[in-house]
This record gives structure tokens, sequence and C-alpha cells, in this order.
């Protein structure tokens, strides 16, 4: 954000792009110095560094915020690649997927840098907000910024329950807004200090809700506090440093255990069906957890951290899916381009017949997979958008695709900035938005991409437009009432 946007100069050190920047640096210094200890230091050493090049490609006073989630978190699985070689001392190369592992990590890590490039040219010009337009969430009462969240919450039940079938994804991106009020909700507490119950309350929903589901989407609070931390431009002191380590080993901690007991969870839940229905009410759920709580210490977390390390470093899918296809390429040119643009262009409310979206089907073909093994327990796996764009294009050509990608999702970003509302809604929007496409990392297909931008573009579109505009009028006349009723109070003492 530009420097005139925000608060007066300190001695601390503020969270910006530039202290994001020193960072990265920092950390790709000491990867650097660690890296003739790994199998394949070079790839340690260039990965570590990739969140420098990043950085310095998009950080320009109004890039929004949300892209730093965006490129940060796809460059997270990538690296984490390269050092699960170094905790297990074994080259890439050698891994059961096949050399082709090494090929699949420079390819994904090019790509990220892509995706980089594309939002400097679509997002590198968004003309800086005024002052007031900056901080018009801040007259705003947290209580009635946490009423929006809650509300957000019930039309997400609503529309599990009552808007299914080819109207479901609509108003599931709807019910998304809940990310924008506690972003904003964030962003204004730690601006101004008030409201920290509030921002408590939201975490132990997010955090208990994410634990309860299928998906344990526990993860989100952490990325909605980090990006206002960032909006915020927070101060940064030693408190701030020791806040931050206690969050993240907060999610560390809350990540190995999911990881943990996610498999019998699911099991547990779904009552033994091969499906994604949850079968038990919340409050069995929540006793389950409770009691994998009360045991926790049955938890060999050696073993965890490794398992949790793997699953996050999503490279050797991509390295299988190359091997595949130098042995054996499909005969039909760009199908994945094809399919994508088929199934997104076919809405399901007007072709109700239209088949389901099966990303295992497409795991399957593409890396030859036992089809059994991999639908167990009703779930999913993808080979990801970016190792579907090499099965289309290969490489270089995989990178043009990808661009193609970044240049859709910085332009749906873009698209939600062109509105007149508070900047702080409009970077709210544009975290909802990534984190709906982000929240699966690299494992997220094509179609999903296209299908979610197109959604979240006509959604955010028409809430932006006509819905919000509504929403601030209350807000705005909430706030005056309530410093009119806070004066009266005061006169009331005096």
């Amino acid at each position: 954000m530009a420097s005139t946007l925000s608060s007066p100069p300190s001695t601390a050190p503020r969270l910006d792009y530039s202290m994001l920047r020193r960072a990265a640096f920092g950390f790709g210094l000491l990867f650097l110095l660690v890296s003739p200890a790994s199998p394949d230091p070079l790839a340690l050493g260039a990965g570590a560094f990739t969140p420098w090049v990043i950085l310095r490609l998009v950080s320009t006073p109004t890039m929004p915020l949300a892209i730093v989630y965006y490129l940060l978190s796809q460059w997270l699985q990538v690296f984490a690649r390269a050092f699960l070689s170094l905790v297990d001392g074994e080259p890439m190369a050698q891994s059961i997927f096949g050399p082709w592992v090494v090929n699949a990590y420079w390819y994904m890590l090019a790509s990220t840098v892509t995706l980089a490039v594309a939002c400097r040219i679509v997002l590198g010009s968004i003309a800086p907000p005024t002052s007031q337009n900056f901080s018009a969430h801040l007259s705003w009462r947290p209580i009635d910024i946490f009423l929006v969240y809650l509300g957000a919450n019930v039309v997400a039940q609503l529309a599990g329950l009552t808007l299914g079938g080819g109207l479901f994804q609509f108003f599931e991106s709807i019910a998304r807004f809940k990310i924008v009020a506690a972003f904003l909700l964030f962003t204004s507490v730690l601006q101004t200090g008030r409201g920290w119950g509030f921002l408590s309350a939201i975490f132990v929903v997010e955090i208990g809700s994410g634990m309860t589901g299928l998906l344990g989407d526990f993860r989100g609070v952490f990325v909605f506090l980090g990006t206002a931390a960032l909006a915020a431009q927070m101060r940064w002191t030693l408190r701030t440093s020791a806040c931050a380590l206690l969050a993240g080993f907060a999610l560390v901690v809350l990540a190995l255990f999911w990881t943990s007991v996610k498999t019998e969870y699911r099991e547990y839940a779904t009552g033994g069906s091969e499906s994604q229905a949850l079968q038990l009410s919340l409050s069995d759920r929540a006793e389950y957890m409770l009691g994998r709580v009360a045991r926790i210490g049955d938890i060999d977390w050696g073993l965890t951290s490794k398992a949790l390390l793997e699953r996050l470093a999503y490279v050797d899918i991509t390295g299988l899916v190359i091997n595949v296809d130098l042995a054996d390429s499909e005969p039909s040119s760009m199908r994945q381009w094809r399919d994508a643009f088929s199934h997104v262009l076919r809405p399901r409310f007007l072709f109700p017949d239209k088949e389901a979206l099966s990303d295992t089907e497409v795991y399957i073909r593409l890396t030859k997979a036992d089809l059994l093994e991999n639908m167990r327990g009703g779930t999913s796996i993808s080979v990801g958008y970016m190792a579907e764009n090499y099965v289309d294009l290969g490489f270089p050509g995989m990178l043009v695709g990808v661009f193609v990608v970044g240049l859709l999702v910085s332009g749906v970003i873009r698209f939600f900035f062109s509105f007149d509302v508070p900047w702080m809604v409009r970077q709210g929007s544009a975290l909802a938005y990534v984190y709906a496409i982000c929240a699966s990392g690299l494992e997220v297909s094509l179609p999903k991409i296209l299908g979610s931008s197109v959604t979240f573009a006509v959604a955010y579109g028409l809430i932006l437009k006509f819905a919000f505009p509504i929403g601030q009028r209350w807000l705005d006349r909430r706030a005056r009432d309530g410093s009119l009723a806070a004066q009266r109070r005061t006169r009331g003492f005096s």
C-alpha cells in the first residue's frame, strides 16, 4: 500500500512488501548455506530464492494482497519436494515415481514465476485509493462486521440444504463472503485494537467447523489473519514476532493432528460409505474429535510430520504424469483445456444431465494408477493444473498454459478492484476468490479454476454492484448510531 495511506512512520518496521522481500532474501541465504548438505543442492538453493524473485515481480504499491498467498502457497508445495529430499537424504531422481520428478520440480518452479509475471502485467497498475476509501472500514463496529460473518455462515448452510443442484456453486461462492467479513474484522482489530473478542470467536468457529468437516479446512483462518496483518501494515515488534511464532506453531500442530486422524475420522463421519457425504451429526463428530484430542499423546509425531511433508509436496505426481506421457502420450491434443472449457460452458442449471466432474478419473487416465486404490474412502485426487498443462503442451509450452491461468486469475481480481467500494472490501473479495481456487493448492484442476473464476466473477460482480452498497449504508448507519449513543453516555457521566 502507498506509504501516504499508512499510519505515521514509526521506529519499528512494518509488515509490508518491502519487509516480505527482505525476509524472502534471508530465507534464500539460509537455505543456500544448507544446500551443500542436500542431495539436490541446486534445486534446494534455487527453490529457496524463488520467493524473493516472485516478490520482486509483484511488490507494487497497490498489488492486491491476496496475490502473496496465491503465489507463495503454490511455490511452497513445489519447494517442499526439495526440502523432503534434504530430510530423506535421497535425491529426487531416485524417487519411486522415477527420475522425471526432477524435471517436474523445475517445470513447476518455473511455472510459479510465470504466474507472478502474469499477475504483474495485469495487476501492477491498479490506481491507488483515496485516504477516505482506504480507511472506510475503520468506522464500522466490530460487532456489526461479525454479524455479517455469521450471516454468511447461515447462507452457507442454507445453500447446502435448499439450493443444491445447478445453482449450488453460485450460492457457495456467495457464502464465501464470510471470508471478506473475517478479513475486514481482522484488519480493523489489528489497526484499532478494538474487537479482539470477535476475532477470537471467528477463530473458534473456523477451526471448529474445519476440524468437524470432511476436508479439514481449518487453515483458512490463519491465511485470513496473515493477509489482514499485511493489509494493516502492522508494526513488527518482539511482541508481534512472538504472536506470529505462536500462530505458526498452532497451525503446524493442528495440521499434524489432522494428518494423524483424518483417515479414521472420515470413515467414521461418512459411516464407512464410499462417498463424501457426512452421515453423522455435528455433535457426534465433535465428540469423536474431542476424544482424539484427549489421546493426543498417542500420536507418533515423527511419522506424522513425514506424512504431512509428503502430502504437501505435490511434485511426484507431476513426475509420474511426465513419465506416463513420454511413454504413451494422449492421441487427442489439448484435451485437458478442451474438456475444461466444455464443462464450464455448459452450466448445470441449463444442462441438468451434464456428467459430474471427476478429478480422480483424470488422475487415473494420466497416471495409469490403480482405480480402486485411489477411489478408496470416497476421496478424490487430482494431478493438478500444472500437470494437465504439461500433458497438453509439453515443456516449455506448458508455461504458456500456466501464463493463461495467471492472466485469468489476475483478470478476475482486477475486475473486483474496478468497483467503487472501500479498498479493504476489494482486498477481501480478492482473498475470498483466491482462497476458493487455492485451498487445494496445486491439486486444483483446470475445470475447477475456470468454473470458480466464472462463478466468482458473476457472483461478486452482483454483490459489489448491488448488494454491498446496501450493506455499507447499514454499517455506516450502525456506526453513527453507536457513536451518538457513546457520546450520550459520556455526557451522562460528566
